[in-house]
């Protein structure tokens, strides 16, 4: 009788070791993510590995000092060639077209004086530019051209009223380079000015400066006349350079050297030179303008 009043323990017996069906299936999905969240967790691992081993194979480069900026632009300041000034250039344009002239006042006289002056060749016969007072009254004329060759030499033109002569030598160089001209017109007060010549027979100098003034005039104490319109610079003229070209800033000729002034009376520069303006002189030439 006791038996029958317990259903429960004669049609439903649990097993006492047995979990309940719930808890197995929770179990295997933590079990199941455990093993799914291995590989990945092993994968940041080895990349905080490799990034821990390559920051130390290649460290970071070290801080720049004021020390470093400094000598990388030292360095990269002398590695740069600065273009050549203006007046290496111009040089360079004039000298192939620049002539030594010399003058012997008395033929045959050891004893006489040597005139020294310069000139400039403007065409392709080898005619030479320069001015008159250089050659007037000389017995003999002789050119040396840039390439070292030496002729004698003629006055083909006279212009007295502008201190200009054109001379024509004997046997020209087997290469003759003219001057290129320029615009004396383009020449202004402060403008860049070059003069090239021969003074003191040291050939082949160059004297910078700038224009100083314009449409100046002179008298020449040789002859009295009167030189109207001349460009005066600042650019050193000694003797020998008279004659000789006036360059602007392109080693371009815009004018022939005739005179210096010193109020001493000293044959020696202090400042101020004049030149006669390239439109003027070309024209005893035949010449155009410029």
């Amino acid at each position: 009788m006791t038996e029958g009043l317990n259903p429960l323990r004669r049609h439903d017996p649990v097993s006492p070791a047995g979990p309940a069906p719930h808890a197995t299936s929770r179990r295997g999905r933590v079990t199941g993510g455990i093993r799914r969240a291995s590989p990945f967790a092993a994968g940041i691992a080895t990349a905080f590995i490799a990034i821990l081993i390559y920051g130390l194979v290649n460290p970071p480069p070290k801080p720049l000092s004021s020390r470093d900026v400094k000598e990388a632009v030292a360095s990269a300041l002398a590695s740069q060639t600065d273009p050549p000034p203006r007046s290496e250039l111009a040089y360079r344009a004039i000298q192939p077209s620049l002539v030594l002239i010399q003058t012997d006042e008395a033929s045959g006289d050891p004893t006489a004086m040597h005139g020294l002056g310069s000139g400039v060749v403007v065409n392709d016969a080898g005619a030479v530019l320069t001015a008159l007072h250089v050659v007037s009254g000389a017995n003999s004329i002789t050119l040396t051209f840039p390439d070292g060759s030496t002729t004698g030499a003629s006055i083909a033109t006279r212009q007295p009223e502008s201190d200009i002569a054109v001379l024509v030598p004997d046997s020209p160089p087997a290469q003759v380079i003219p001057a290129t001209l320029g615009n004396p017109a383009s020449m202004q007060i402060g403008s860049e000015a070059f003069i090239v010549g021969n003074p003191f027979g040291l050939y082949g100098s160059l004297s910078s400066g700038v224009v100083s003034g314009l449409d100046r005039s002179f008298q020449l104490p040789e002859t009295g006349v009167t030189i109207h319109g001349l460009i005066q610079v600042d650019a050193a003229v000694n003797p020998g350079n008279s004659g000789g070209p006036l360059l602007d800033r392109d080693g371009r000729v815009v004018g022939i050297v005739t005179a210096l002034i010193n109020p001493t009376k000293q044959d020696v520069f202090i400042g101020i030179g004049l030149a006669v303006p390239i439109d003027v002189a070309g024209g005893a030439a035949g010449l155009p303008p410029y």
